[in-house]
């Protein structure tokens, strides 16, 4: 029987890491959105025509979720800040190419804390912008959870650069001297490139 945590009466879905990827009925395209770092790292790659192998991006946390959504049989693209409109044109041409309704599971990787995942307010506002890229090509029937999220990251695009750099994942990095890096993944739709996920490697999406 469906579960209620589902989702599955709506073609686009949020959830948190793997367990919510696992609560989800299952999805024809899952879009793994870790704006610190992993998808911003791979959709960069991309831009610049190179792979990304999975197994040197295991520390991050969107490695798991990303390995969870391959082993679903799942489409697998990386979604971050700077590229949801890529994303949303590659879903589209997805749903084209299949010929039928294609449901799409929006997955914030949030941060690993042991066994847990701690709440990533960038990951929100990255699916959210995915599913704000989405509504725009008319891919709009979301689940009460995707919608959450578009409007979070509608109502707070002015304020993204503060709230990156305010965030407890941002504060991390910039400790570290990567301020920059933490400004870049917060700079919307600023490559047209996307990572799928093929044998264990994020390859630029032709």
């Amino acid at each position: 029987m469906p579960s209620p945590a589902d989702q599955s009466r709506y073609q686009v879905r949020v959830e948190w890491g793997v367990a919510g990827l696992a609560r989800l009925a299952p999805a024809d395209v899952v879009v793994v959105v870790d704006v610190l770092r992993l998808s911003t790292t791979v959709t960069d790659a991309a831009a610049r025509g190179e792979s990304a192998a999975l197994a040197d991006l295991a520390g991050q946390s969107g490695a798991p979720v990303a390995v969870a959504a391959a082993a679903s049989g799942a489409t697998v693209f990386a979604g971050s800040l700077r590229n949801p409109g890529a994303v949303a044109r590659a879903v589209l041409h997805e749903q084209h190419r299949r010929g039928q309704r294609t449901s799409i599971a929006v997955i914030a990787a949030g941060e690993r804390d042991g066994d847990d995942v701690r709440f990533a307010v960038e990951d929100l506002f990255g699916a959210g912008a995915v599913v704000s890229a989405l509504g725009d090509l008319g891919v709009d029937h979301t689940s009460p959870e995707a919608a959450a999220a578009c409007e979070a990251f509608r109502g707070l695009r002015p304020a993204l650069r503060h709230l990156l750099t305010a965030s407890g994942s941002g504060q991390e990095l910039i400790a570290g001297g990567a301020r920059a890096d933490v400004l870049a993944a917060a700079e919307v739709d600023a490559v047209d490139a996307v990572a799928v996920l093929r044998d264990g490697v994020f390859v630029p999406r032709a």
